[in-house]
C-alpha cells in the first residue's frame, strides 16, 4: 500500500526576486558622514548630484509628474547643480542636506539630497508653522515680515514650481534601480528630519548632525545626545492553505472597496516577526498559521516601516475577520483571483508594494 504523500504549498517558495523600493546599489560611506564640513566638500564637487526632496515627495523634471498612472513609461530625478545648492543652503538654513552616498568610491559621483519642506514658498511670509509669531498677528497686515515678501525667491524656493513632486509610490515603479534606490533613503530621511525638531527625551531643539544621518540634541545639560532615525518593523504576510489558495482581505481603512491584499501589521514591542505573523493572522481574520517562510524585505516610508514578508501555511481555514480593521476576507485560487480582477469586482496592491509582488510570486506571473 502506497503512503499518502502531503505536498506543502510552501515547497516552491522562494525569495522575492524584485522589490521597488529595495534596489539601492549606493555606497553609504558611513566613515564619512562626521567629517567636519563634509556637505560643503561634497557639493564643490562636480561629480556631486543634488536632488531634492519636499513634504515627503521627490522632485522630478516638470511635465513627468503626469506620468506616475501610465504604463511602461520611465522617470528620473530632477537634479540641481552642487555649486548653486552651497550658496543655497546659507541662505535657506531651514533646507537640510543628507549625503547619500556615492559609487565608485570617494572619486565617484556622490549624491546629496536636500530637503526644502521648512523653506519658505515664494511670494509666502513664513514656513510651514508658525514658530516666532504672535498669535494677533494673521489678523495684522502691518507685522514685518523680515523683507521676505519682497526679496528674489531664492533658487531652492524657485524649484517648487519648477520641478514636478511625486512620491515613492509613483515615481519607483518607473524609475531606474540606482534612483529608486537613491529616492527611498532621500524620502526616508526627509521625513523624519520634517516630523521630529526636538529632542524626545528633554524637548530641546535638534540640529542635523552625521551628514543629514542624525540629528543632535542642542542642550549640553542633556550630554548633547545623538538622535537617530526610527525604523518601525512591520510583517506582511501571503497565506495559502492546502489547496494553494490565498487567503485576501479588504481593510477598513483602505477607500477603495475593491482594493485586496495580504495579512500586514505592526511587530509588537519584545516579539519576533513569526509570532507578530501568527498574532496579525489569527486576529484579523481567525486563520491559525503554521510553517512560515521569509521571502523579503523592503522599506516602506510612510512614515518610516520596514516591511518585511513571509509566506505562511494556513493550519485552519475558516474565517472570522475582526470587522474592525479587516472588513471582509476570503480564499481564491488562481483561476478565481484572475476573473475577479478582469471582471473589476477586485484590484491589486500599487506597484510599488511588496504585497503586490508576494501576490505575483503566489500567482506565478506578472499582475
Amino acid at each position: 500500500m502506497t503512503a499518502d504523500i502531503h505536498f506543502s504549498p510552501l515547497a516552491l517558495t522562494r525569495a522575492l526576486p524584485f522589490l521597488p523600493l529595495a534596489q539601492g546599489d549606493i555606497d553609504y560611506q558611513v566613515d564619512r558622514r562626521s567629517e567636519p564640513g563634509l556637505i560643503g566638500q561634497l557639493l564643490a564637487d562636480p561629480n556631486t548630484k543634488v536632488i531634492l526632496t519636499r513634504g515627503g515627495r521627490i522632485a522630478v523634471p516638470r511635465g513627468q509628474g503626469e506620468l506616475v498612472d501610465y504604463e511602461s513609461v520611465k522617470m528620473r530625478l530632477a537634479t540641481l547643480p552642487g555649486a548653486y545648492v552651497s550658496a543655497e543652503l546659507e541662505r535657506q538654513p531651514e533646507a537640510v542636506a543628507m549625503f547619500l552616498g556615492s559609487y565608485g568610491g570617494v572619486r565617484g559621483e556622490c549624491v546629496v539630497a536636500v530637503d526644502i519642506t521648512r523653506v519658505p514658498v515664494a511670494g509666502k511670509t513664513s514656513a510651514s508653522d508658525s514658530a516666532g509669531q504672535g498669535a494677533d498677528d494673521a489678523f495684522d497686515d502691518s507685522v514685518d515680515d523680515g523683507g521676505r515678501s519682497a526679496a528674489k525667491p531664492t533658487l531652492l524656493q524657485e524649484a517648487v514650481g519648477r520641478f514636478d513632486w511625486v512620491d515613492l509610490r509613483g515615481f519607483a515603479p518607473h524609475a531606474n534601480a540606482r534612483e529608486a534606490g537613491q529616492a527611498t533613503s532621500a524620502v526616508t530621511l526627509s521625513i523624519w528630519h520634517t516630523r521630529q525638531r526636538f529632542c524626545p527625551t528633554c524637548g530641546a531643539p535638534a540640529e542635523t548632525a552625521l551628514a543629514g544621518w542624525a540629528q543632535r540634541c542642542t542642550s549640553e545639560a542633556d550630554g548633547n545626545r545623538v538622535l537617530f532615525p526610527r525604523v518601525e518593523p512591520a510583517v506582511i504576510t501571503a497565506i495559502v492553505d492546502g489547496q494553494d489558495r490565498l487567503l485576501l482581505q479588504h481593510n477598513a481603512a483602505w477607500k477603495d472597496s475593491r482594493l485586496y491584499s495580504v495579512s500586514a501589521g505592526f511587530v509588537e514591542a519584545g516579539e519576533n516577526l513569526e509570532h507578530a505573523c501568527r498574532r496579525e493572522a489569527l486576529e484579523e481574520t481567525g486563520i491559525r498559521l503554521g510553517e512560515v517562510r521569509y521571502l523579503g524585505s523592503q522599506p516602506w516610508p510612510f512614515p518610516a516601516s520596514l516591511m518585511m514578508a513571509f509566506k505562511a501555511h494556513a493550519m485552519t481555514t475558516d474565517v472570522h475577520v475582526d470587522g474592525e480593521e479587516t472588513v471582509t476576507a476570503r480564499w481564491v485560487t488562481r483561476d478565481e483571483y484572475t476573473a475577479e480582477l478582469i471582471s473589476g469586482r477586485m484590484a491589486a496592491p500599487g506597484k510599488a508594494t511588496i504585497a503586490r509582488y508576494m501576490i505575483e510570486e503566489w500567482l506565478g506571473r506578472e499582475l
